[in-house]
């Protein structure tokens, strides 16, 4: 199965060529440019390294959220436009469990993927990472850290992974203590690969059935619904 697959859902973007549970090639990028202004860019690199066009790829993967809003939307409007144009289905992969995947064969049993969701909140989840898939535990919630902990806190050991818990580190350790670890950087991130490997043996939909996953409003619509209650 060729998959050309794509994440934009953070602060990174990435495209990556899958093909038979390898990964042919992976072009990642943290610059601070504009993903819109990248993607395109980077998914030329991937076909390229991997001697592809459009006519070999049987289908193309997109991390579809939660994380940031604009990212999500120019990652999923870019696979549903070249999947119309190839012909080839699509599958959306969630951000949350891609961090979990990318823990797979580290050593640990539980994973906690996080994200910063911004306005005090998280967008967290919690894995079964001990086999070759990562299997939901609980579901994508966007809910302040020290309340996520505290679903957390009394189950055992864990890992802890994602850029909401790098940046929360200090947090994460002071209420967990040493049964929890703390993933570097390098795990930090959605991989466009990661989702590459999951997405193989995922069902596909059509482009125009790719969409989104969003846990709360966008910050401009929670705004407008604030003033409104005022």
């Amino acid at each position: 199965m060729r998959v050309l697959a794509m994440d934009t859902s953070g602060e990174s973007v990435s495209a990556a060529a899958v093909d038979g549970g390898r990964i042919i090639f992976e072009a990642f990028e943290r610059t601070g440019q504009t993903h819109s202004a990248r993607l395109l860019t980077l998914v030329e690199c991937a076909l390229a390294a991997a001697g592809w066009g459009m006519d070999d790829v049987e289908r193309i993967a997109a991390v579809v959220g939660p994380g940031s809003y604009t990212g999500v939307r120019i990652g999923v409007s870019t696979a549903r436009g070249l999947a119309q144009g190839a012909g080839v289905p699509c599958v959306g992969l969630d951000s949350l469990e891609v961090l979990a995947s990318q823990a797979i064969g580290l050593g640990f049993r539980r994973v906690c993927a996080m994200l910063d969701a911004r306005a005090g909140q998280v967008y967290a989840a919690v894995f079964d990472c001990g086999g070759d898939k990562p299997i939901r535990l609980a579901e994508d919630a966007a809910l302040a850290l020290d309340d996520f902990l505290n679903g957390v806190q009394g189950d055992g050991g864990a890992a802890f992974t994602g850029g909401g818990a790098v940046s929360a580190r200090e947090r994460i350790l002071g209420r967990i203590g040493r049964k929890a670890v703390i993933l570097p950087e390098a795990f930090a991130h959605p991989r466009a690969s990661a989702a590459g490997m999951l997405a193989a043996d995922r069902p596909a939909v059509s482009y125009n059935e790719l969409t989104p996953l969003y846990l709360r409003a966008p910050q401009a619509e929670r705004e407008r619904a604030a003033r409104e209650r005022k």
